[in-house]
């Protein structure tokens, strides 16, 4: 995004520091904030019924904090945005996106949102975990030392267990 639009959209936010764990929105609550996110690492994830974690993305400092589809849908949140380790973020109002003078902001949004989300459909589809796996390191080398291995491997697809074996089969060959 343009810097001077971006600082004129953030000028209205509020900058809160949030610790390790904290919710940043609940899955099933209605989405009303982005969460720009300055330091620290936030995960967006789903809570099954039988306990069940799966997480559907990571953000790191720089980032928007939001749901697309809940935002474009107007519906509650099918996930939670939760802070993995403490940081900071700003909190904008969604409704500015709907602006008229931000339609160039939402269109960049939406078409970096799009050109991500093909990417990791591919990874997941055309790829063995192991090549997931291989993809993640490439793409995302700093992942492995701020995520935990339980939320690497759900990302790709893994138990953490299968990711732990394909590590050790990787360092030996």
């Amino acid at each position: 995004m343009a810097r001077n639009r971006e600082s004129q959209w953030l000028a209205g936010s509020r900058r809160k520091a949030q610790p390790a764990g904290s919710w940043l929105l609940r899955q099933g609550e209605p989405q009303s904030k982005i969460h720009l996110l300055h330091h620290g690492v936030v995960r967006a994830v789903y809570h099954a019924d039988n306990g069940v974690e799966k997480v559907k993305e990571f953000y790191f400092p720089g980032e928007y904090c939001f749901l697309y589809l809940n935002w474009l849908t107007n519906t509650p949140a099918d996930y939670s945005l939760q802070m993995i380790t403490a940081g900071e973020t700003s909190e904008i109002p969604l409704a500015l996106l709907d602006a008229p003078e931000n339609q160039d902001l939402k269109t960049q949004l939406l078409v970096q949102q799009l050109i991500y989300k093909e990417k990791k459909e591919q990874m997941l589809l055309l790829n063995t975990p192991e090549q997931r796996y291989q993809y993640v390191q490439t793409h995302f080398p700093d992942w492995e030392s701020q995520l935990t291995q339980r939320d690497l491997a759900n990302y790709i697809g893994i138990t953490p267990v299968s990711l732990s074996r394909i590590r050790q089969r990787l360092n030996k060959g």
